[in-house]
């Protein structure tokens, strides 16, 4: 279960579906959805769910809340977070959204960008929105999180133009935490270790022919979101994918692909028990447990 909604996020997965890259390993894998009931770690306590992806902050959370969950791959390497704000509201640099409105999702990610706000000492507003753009288009906050692969590109196709924005990556002010991993029960791993050491080299496979096959990913995405009645364009979609392709590149980082960084780790848990999420802290190697040699 992927931790949201069928979007190119989560190309690689459907490509390693549709080419049969995990038939060819030996293994009978269907995609399920988050829905308004059961969320990804949810899924996976109970049972539904074997593998889920999760935000790196998100799994610690609920590591820390007693799931007893492992990163086995980390395919995210940088982070995609950041406030988006409307220069006509003379917001400019960090500074100026000191005493303003932002918008976060009621549905949780909200550490780093607080974090974030938290280090300036800054006194803000946090205003919970749902998964859409809204209140931010009718002028009803000053700023909101967005993610760079989708809803800063909303925006865009709203009638946005970019030199109207004022952008705050989080990757910029210190805060670059991966996000998307790959995530079982410490059980499932000790049981079925084969089975994810197949399932993580497929999904690796599909996501390599995501990024030679950009246009034909992005038409699997799409038939995919329409079978689920799931609004979207080609445009916004391919716009995703180029991101997060963008994103899984660890650049200068000295991690290969699909390796999680000791580094970000300790990042990620900084922020939990700075923000006063969490007075626990797990050691990296009870928490990250690989299942393929890097």
């Amino acid at each position: 279960m992927p931790h949201w909604l069928p979007q190119a996020q989560f190309a690689g997965y459907y490509i390693a579906d549709k080419m049969g890259y995990y038939r060819s390993e030996g293994l009978n894998v269907e995609i399920i959805h988050p829905s308004a009931s059961v969320n990804a770690i949810e899924s996976l306590a109970n049972g539904k769910s074997d593998i889920i992806s999760l935000f790196l902050i998100t799994a610690i959370s609920s590591k820390n809340s007693g799931v007893d969950l492992v990163n086995i791959g980390q395919f995210s390497q940088n982070s995609a977070l950041l406030f988006v704000a409307k220069k006509d509201r003379n917001i400019n640099k960090l500074s100026d959204l000191n005493g303003k409105e932002i918008g976060v999702w009621s549905s949780g990610f909200d550490e780093v960008g607080k974090a974030l706000i938290q280090s300036s000492n800054y006194k803000v507003s946090w205003i919970p929105i749902l998964s859409t753009i809204n209140l931010f288009m009718i002028g009803g906050i000053d700023a909101m999180t967005v993610m760079w692969f989708n809803e800063y590109n909303q925006l865009i196709n709203s009638g946005l133009n970019e030199d109207e924005l004022t952008t705050f990556f989080f990757s910029d002010f210190g805060y670059n935490i991966p996000e998307d991993g790959i995530y079982c029960l410490n059980k499932t791993l000790l049981n079925r270790k084969g089975d994810l050491e197949k399932f993580m080299r497929a999904t690796l496979k599909g996501w390599e022919y995501a990024k030679e096959h950009r246009a034909e990913t992005v038409d699997i995405v799409l038939e995919i979101m329409k079978k689920e009645h799931i609004p979207t364009n080609k445009t916004h979609q391919s716009w995703m994918l180029d991101k997060v392709l963008e994103l899984i590149d660890p650049g200068t980082k000295n991690v290969s692909e699909g390796e999680l960084s000791e580094t970000d780790y300790q990042k990620a848990q900084n922020v939990l028990i700075d923000g006063g999420y969490t007075n626990k802290k797990i050691d990296f190697r009870d928490f990250y447990k690989p299942v393929l040699e890097n």
